[in-house]
């Protein structure tokens, strides 16, 4: 399938790498607003260089893009895309704003074209393999996880970035990598319906938080907790689930591990290393065959930005929010 990669920026790199892993995608040709940047990624990836978006969705023989832009212009850009009858897969959050995931939604659905979220965590084999295990209902009553998502930013931000300003990504540290465990935190406990979220600055420079905790009420009555952050000293994740029957403990560093009710100690689960981000293209190519449907569509894409929307706010506000506040 021929693509095009819209936005240069580092992630789009990350997905281009992950199409040249994958036999089942080629790269035709790319866009930015940057002639360098597009130039480069052109020369580094073996495509076109376009000298427009126009000209990209007037171009017959490209039948997707891949858009890696910033949140803002999601819906202008996505929105193009299905107005010229292009599969859009689009990086995680669908938008900043409900009425604009709502819009691309729409819009992808009426143009029948594929939209497709990248939300590759949740495809990782450990977290694959206690969704198994739950649904083998090994877990019993599920009653509690927590997660930590942490990365080092300090000296290495970019002020003029979007990705780093409250206006481009509002929320900071929790739009942009937290909403991955919030959405791993659904894909095993279900849907949220609450949240409670504190946000600070403490350590980089900027006005957006850099620091975040939510804690969040799932449906079937289940507590999680989440922490994010950019002020940390190395890169960490860590997702511990808890079950009236077992309890699955996960971090970056020890792998994943299993305790069943009884046990003396937790046992080391062995789970092959997969490529979550070469599989979440591959099925969005699937889905534009026909042959597949996007784990992470508009809709879900619109409900995970719905829980850290509702995180944001109640952060502001000072108070629980329900989720539904934030879709009403």
């Amino acid at each position: 399938m021929k693509v095009a990669c819209l936005g240069m920026g580092w992630w789009s790199d990350v997905l281009a790498d992950a199409i040249r892993r994958s036999k089942q995608l080629t790269i035709a040709a790319c866009y930015s607003r940057s002639v360098e940047k597009r130039e480069k990624f052109a020369a580094k990836y073996g495509c076109r260089a376009a000298a427009s978006y126009e000209a990209i969705l007037n171009d017959r023989s490209i039948e997707a893009i891949i858009n890696t832009t910033p949140n803002g212009v999601h819906r202008e850009t996505t929105l193009a895309a299905a107005a010229a009858g292009k599969h859009v897969f689009l990086d995680k959050p669908i938008a900043n704003t409900i009425a604009d995931a709502r819009a691309i939604t729409d819009a992808c659905r009426r143009a029948k074209v594929v939209l497709a979220l990248g939300y590759q965590r949740r495809r990782e084999s450990h977290f694959r393999w206690v969704r198994r295990e739950i649904e083998e209902g090994r877990f019993g009553k599920l009653v509690n996880a927590e997660a930590n998502i942490s990365r080092d930013r300090l000296g290495k931000i970019d002020l003029s970035s979007w990705r780093y300003t409250a206006e481009g990504m509002p929320g900071g540290v929790m739009l942009q990598i937290g909403i991955h465990y919030t959405d791993v935190l659904e894909y095993l406990l279900g849907p949220v319906k609450a949240v409670s979220g504190r946000f600070v600055r403490l350590v980089l420079p900027g006005d957006n938080p850099d620091v975040a905790s939510l804690v969040l009420e799932h449906e079937n009555g289940a507590l999680s907790t989440l922490n994010a952050s950019y002020a940390s000293a190395s890169e960490y994740y860590l997702l511990n689930l808890y079950g009236k029957e077992a309890s699955a403990y996960y971090d970056f560093h020890q792998g994943l591990r299993f305790l069943k009710r009884g046990a003396a100690k937790a046992e080391p689960v062995s789970c092959q290393k997969n490529d979550p981000i070469v599989e979440e293209l591959e099925e969005f190519a699937a889905a534009v065959r026909g042959d597949a449907e996007p784990e992470m569509d508009g809709e879900r894409g619109t409900a995970s930005l719905a829980v850290l929307l509702a995180g944001i706010r109640s952060a502001k506000e000072g108070r629980r929010l329900e989720v539904k506040e934030i879709l009403a």
